[in-house]
Parts: C-alpha cells; structure tokens; sequence
C-alpha cells in the first residue's frame, strides 16, 4: 500500500468530523482514515474496528479521492441503479443463510442472481444499512440437540425450587490445562514487538473439578488421569463439605468415567446425585466459563520457566479463588445460551 499520512490540520478536522458524526458507520469510516493516517497498518485497524480488510482500503481509497465528502457520501446506489424493496429482503434472507468472506463474493453474487452492478462501497454501505458487521461465527457441536437443551433449562429451573433447604448443586467438569504460553491480545507500545517466551513441553495438568453454584466456591482433585477414581475421590471431597444436606445435585457431561461402574456403584450410598447433561452441550455446563477464566489468568501471556512452576500456578488459583469471585460471579450467570437452533 502507498504510504499514507495525515497532516496535524487535517487530523483536527477528521476529528472534529468524528465528533459531530451521528452514525456509527460515519465515525468508523473516519476513525479508520486517522488511524491510517497516524501509522497504524490495515491490519490493525481491521482488528481495532471488527471490519474487513477490503472496506478498510475502500474508506482509505474514498478519502484519498475525494476527501472527507467522499468518505462519508452514503451511495447505495450501485452502476446499475439500487435494489428494490423486495429484492433487499432476498439478499438480506441469503446472507443469514450464507456467509462470505470478501464484500467482492457478495457483489458477484448480486450481479449474477439480481442482474444489477455495485461498487465494493456501494455493497459495504448496504451492508452496514442491513446492520451487518464482520465478524467470526461462532463455533458449536455439529450435532448439538436444542430442544433437549431447552428441557434441561426447564428442569434445570424446577430443581432449584424443589431441592431441600439444606441441598446443593454444583457443576463438574474436568479441565487438562497444558504446560506452555498462550499469547493473547494486550496493550502494547505501538511499532514494538514484545516477545513471549514459550515451552517445547506437552505436560499437563490434570484438574477434575466442581464449583458451587450458590456461592461459587470451587472444590478441585489433581490427579495424573481423570478417571472413575479420581472423580470418586472428587465427590466425597464434595460430601464432606455438606454433611447437613440430604442430595447434592452434580451436573455434569457425559464422559465415560462420570458413567463408569465404579462411579455409578458409588453413587448407590452417596448424596451425590449426578445431572447428566443432553450430548453436545458444553453451553449448559457453567464450569466451562470457571476454567475459561482459569486460563486467562494462568495462562495468557504467561511464562513458566519449569512444570513445577506452572502446576503451583494452577493451584494457587484455586487456592486463592476467593479473590476472584466478584469476576467469577459475574462469568458465572444462570444465563443459559441453547446452540444449534439457526443450523
């Protein structure tokens, strides 16, 4: 790309432009232009402002031509006139249905089906209009069951009313977080290259776990495997801590060691009593979101020179969990999400 770079009189006049815009799509348009103009790549300011990297150069291209008049014009118009009513409902129904990586598959895809022409600005504008943005979808189980998701919230909700004063529920779930950095997004000087240290190893630490749900307090075992025993010793840990309850309810997946014959013999003269949860349903099982937490702290942009290091890390979260429970408490709401309901 040429070099692009802005003046100080023209970096005050976008922003004053980006005061007085009233739409979103106006100030990104210009926040794009100063950004660019200031030294930042269109990668940056691709990831700064969840667009794609062609609407980006076409902003840039638009300013460039025709300065901020340019950049700002909504020209839904495309060489071939604007898409009736109608045919706007089609197009929107297709881009729910499909996703396209570039705006130019899009406009060919008009092209060809609608017989009418538009420039990579005039579609990114109807884009916008169609509240579009660019972003990733989100990855679920392909095949995740919404309906026995939504009985679980059902019955999910009845437990809670129903279940003796003195009862509990907890989540469960193992988690097998491995020795090495995990690099994430953080604040760094502009035009630097910060460096994270990284490990050749592949050990793991095994972490079979439960949290409360009443006051999240989290109750984990360690163990060189999860299995049927380490889950035994995992919920007679969990028993001890509520001899005054009649049931404790424990939700948890459907792996094999939580179905084992030694867990279900157990189970015959326990209180626990365990919640399976529909197949292909890791959205339900709230502890999911404890050790997304888990690894952002331990984890992220973090260096452990040995494995011993890294395992008393991953112990001194647990051990230290109060600290974190305000955040915790917050990841933590009964907020179910049900997936697989637009496949």
């Amino acid at each position: 790309m040429t070099p692009f770079t802005l003046s100080q009189e023209e970096i005050s006049s976008l922003k004053a432009a980006h005061k007085a815009a009233k739409k979103k799509r106006e100030a990104d348009r210009i926040k794009a232009v100063i950004l660019l103009g200031t030294g930042w790549t269109i990668r940056e300011v691709v990831e700064a402002l969840l667009l794609d990297d062609e609407t980006i150069r076409n902003y840039l291209n638009r300013y460039r031509c025709g300065g901020l008049k340019a950049l700002l014009s909504d020209n839904l118009k495309g060489y071939g006139g604007k898409l009736s009513k109608s045919v706007i409902e089609q197009l929107d129904n297709h881009l729910n249905q499909n996703t396209y990586v570039t705006i130019q598959e899009i406009v060919s895809y008009v092209s060809k089906q609608f017989k009418v022409k538009y420039s990579i600005s005039g579609m990114t504008d109807l884009l916008h209009r169609l509240n579009y943005t660019y972003k990733k979808p989100k990855l679920v189980p392909g095949k995740a069951d919404a309906k026995a998701q939504e009985e679980f919230v059902k019955y999910y909700d009845e437990l809670k009313k129903t279940k003796g004063a003195n009862d509990h529920i907890y989540f469960m779930d193992g988690a097998h977080p491995q020795h090495n950095s995990v690099a994430a997004y953080g604040w760094i000087k502009k035009g630097t290259v910060k460096e994270l240290k990284s490990n050749t190893g592949r050990k793991r630490v095994n972490i079979n776990g439960a949290i409360k749900i009443e006051d999240m307090s989290p109750v984990v075992g360690y163990s060189n495997t999860i299995n049927a025993q380490s889950t035994i010793s995992l919920l007679k840990k969990i028993e001890r801590k509520h001899p005054e309850a009649e049931s404790i309810y424990t939700i948890c997946d459907n792996a094999r060691y939580y179905r084992s014959k030694k867990v279900t013999k157990y189970l015959e003269e326990s209180k626990v009593k365990l919640v399976f949860l529909p197949a292909y349903s890791p959205n339900l099982n709230l502890i999911e979101r404890l050790w997304k937490y888990f690894r952002k702290i331990v984890l992220y942009n973090k260096y452990y020179e040995t494995f011993d290091e890294f395992k008393k890390a991953c112990k001194s979260f647990f051990r230290r969990s109060k600290k974190y429970k305000e955040e915790i408490s917050s990841l933590l709401t009964e907020n179910f999400q049900i997936i697989g309901t637009n496949t």
